[in-house]
């Protein structure tokens, strides 16, 4: 399965996603690292089974060991991070935000891959699940790494349209 395969499955009124997935594969602002890596880690966060196999499909080939495992990794831990962290910034009691998290994040410090490309992913993942405190702290790591805003934004768009392909063939399934 393929992206394109993945496309052809999306019923008529996601012309949009459809096209938008097309044209972010084509983004030339990210390395082929970058923006396969997004793609993938946003599809593992998201975890609809026809998205993930799609762009399992497309990154084949496209991507080290290495950076598949980072980009799986990152889906992993910001799963756990953006709710935790997006708990203690809603939480209106102050005392959570200044408590440890006692929370192994070993991965963080040592992923395998290029930092700035880790961060990358966990950018686009915190995009999608809606943590403002993760996306501050990974995008002021990312400002660290020489990372200009387009690139930054490329992730993002990445991640929101990861998001709405599964969200779209979640409920088609749920349809049928």
């Amino acid at each position: 399965m393929s992206i394109d395969t993945l496309k052809s499955a999306l019923p008529d009124y996601a012309k949009d996603l459809k096209l938008n997935l097309g044209s972010l594969l084509n983004e030339t602002i990210l390395t082929d690292q970058q923006k396969y890596g997004c793609y993938l880690a946003c599809a593992y966060a998201v975890g609809q089974p026809d998205v993930v196999k799609a762009i399992n499909g497309e990154v084949d080939g496209k991507l080290s060991p290495e950076a598949i495992n980072a980009a799986k990794a990152a889906a992993a831990i910001m799963g756990m991070n953006n709710v935790y962290y997006r708990a203690t910034h809603l939480i209106s009691n102050e005392v959570y935000a200044t408590l440890p998290a006692k929370l192994r994040m070993n991965v963080i410090g040592a992923p395998g891959i290029e930092k700035a490309d880790f961060e990358l992913y966990c950018t686009a993942i915190s995009a999608v699940n809606g943590c403002g405190m993760c996306l501050d702290s990974h995008e002021g790591v990312l400002r660290k790494h020489g990372m200009t805003s387009e690139q930054i934004q490329a992730s993002i768009r990445i991640g929101a349209v990861v998001n709405a392909v599964s969200r779209v063939m979640a409920a088609e399934i749920a349809a049928a």
